[in-house]
């Protein structure tokens, strides 16, 4: 069924007006029509599930029949650093990461990223990844659209890590197995991964300084467009969100 997002659908039985862009994605591209079903996710992760009972110029009118908590959305907070990569390896590592149950994305300018955008090159690219983000939190049935904030740098984001319970930093010179960091109360997580080449020695210094410990994904050597997905994964597997 498809999923989407908005601020405020009513109760069971009131008639809601979808416009704009998700009222040309609803009639164009998936050729909906009076009749059918969908689903709209508020914000307060309440899923209603929708009939379309008119489609004309003004948008798609359609009357919510039922309305229960949206219970997709993992018991872990987990937010993710991740080295700006080269070329569009940045939006499949968003797309994935949400669709896995990432809450925030933060991606960030370390000493090795060959990618290095201007302010004008970066809003733009924060536009596309903002877009990517929605367009997968639909896809996988969100219960929220996850944060991608601004490009930040390595200093920023270090000082950040008080507020979580755990910083795991990924590192290919080896850390301790995942299983063994990750405790029972630990909600609200975040996760650092380096750019192609991999985080400097200093950068590795100042994470683990600040709060990071270090962990590993095993003894292959990930690219750094894998990597983020693959963390995010094996964080849900350990912490029961993907059963």
């Amino acid at each position: 069924m498809d999923w989407f997002f908005i601020e405020n659908a009513g109760s069971v039985g009131d008639l809601h007006l979808i416009t704009g862009e998700d009222a040309v994605h609803i009639t164009k591209s998936l050729r909906m029509s009076v009749g059918e079903v969908i689903s709209l996710c508020d914000s307060d992760q309440k899923e209603h599930l929708c009939m379309i009972e008119k489609i004309d110029s003004s948008g798609v009118l359609v009357r919510i029949t039922t309305e229960e908590e949206c219970t997709h959305e993992p018991d872990i907070q987990l937010t993710l650093y991740f080295a700006l990569t080269k070329g569009d390896k940045p939006e499949t590592v968003i797309q994935k990461c949400i669709e896995l149950g990432v809450t925030k994305i933060v991606p960030v300018l370390t000493d090795r990223c060959v990618s290095r955008p201007d302010a004008k090159a970066a809003e733009k690219k924060l536009a596309r990844y903002r877009k990517i983000a929605l367009g997968a939190a639909m896809q996988s049935r969100r219960g929220i659209i996850p944060e991608v904030l601004p490009l930040t740098d390595l200093k920023k984001a270090a000082s950040e890590l008080g507020s979580y319970d755990k910083a795991i930093l990924f590192y290919e010179g080896g850390g301790e197995p995942l299983r063994e960091l990750i405790k029972p109360e630990d909600k609200k997580i975040a996760v650092f991964i380096g750019p192609e080449g991999g985080f400097e020695e200093r950068e590795v210094e100042l994470l683990c300084s600040s709060g990071a410990k270090t962990a590993t994904l095993g003894k292959r050597i990930l690219r750094a467009e894998t990597a983020p997905i693959a963390a995010a994964a094996a964080i849900m597997f350990h912490t029961g969100n993907l059963e």
